[in-house]
């Protein structure tokens, strides 16, 4: 087999026995690493270390990923004022939150002949949340419905970034004390799990308000 030393040192083509010899003087993992190559590549290693290295490197990557995500909130044309001003909270938190929203404009009966009202309530949505977000769809008629999409100015990671550092914030103020260099390293694991709920159950959170609430309007 070809071995490689701990440290990435080529260490040449040895027998078995000797990679085993090895292996055994460094304690440490013989590790097969291209089990297709001629002669076979294998590796000194703590296996160990390495599962647990790989695993923390991909949930980084998982926590940083930044999914695009569309919500949806539905509104009638003659909306009652407190209703409107939860709905556009419901909008505020999904902007900040570096989410698309799908505004819907419900039409019914002879509401269907009174289009620029359901335009003026989005165009006065838009202007609500203008510090959030940008209209990146124009109010547009579909059959009973008109539709406008806005898009949140700040990026979804810089969102769950800022969200993170709340809970940590949070936290740290729960504890009655600050985060000093020496504590640092044992709560990173922690308060980021922390910053990870805070972002699912906001999402979680909004979706259960809203489609109850829609639901029980519709019916």
């Amino acid at each position: 087999m070809r071995l490689v030393g701990p440290s990435g040192e080529q260490v040449g083509i040895v027998p078995l026995a000797k990679a085993l010899e090895l292996a055994q003087e460094y304690d440490l993992d013989l590790v097969e690493v291209a089990a297709t190559a001629r002669p076979p590549v294998c590796k000194l290693m703590d296996y160990g270390k390495f599962k647990y290295e790989s695993a923390m490197k991909a949930r980084e990557a998982r926590k940083n990923q930044a999914h695009t995500v569309i919500k949806e909130m539905k509104l009638r044309p003659k909306i009652d004022p407190h209703d409107y001003d939860t709905k556009k909270g419901h909008v505020v938190r999904f902007l900040k939150q570096g989410d698309k929203v799908k505004i819907t404009i419900m039409f019914r009966g002879r509401e269907q002949s009174r289009p620029e009202l359901g335009f003026r309530l989005l165009q006065r949505l838009a202007n609500d949340v203008q510090d959030l977000g940008f209209v990146e769809s124009s109010a547009k008629q579909d059959g009973r419905n008109m539709i406008m999409v806005l898009g949140p100015h700040k990026k979804k990671t810089e969102a769950m970034a800022e969200a993170r550092a709340a809970a940590d914030a949070r936290k740290a103020e729960r504890q009655g004390r600050n985060i000093g260099p020496n504590d640092a390293d044992a709560a990173d694991d922690v308060d980021a799990d922390a910053a990870d709920d805070v972002v699912v159950e906001a999402e979680d959170a909004a979706a259960e308000v809203e489609q109850p609430a829609e639901a029980a309007k519709d019916a």
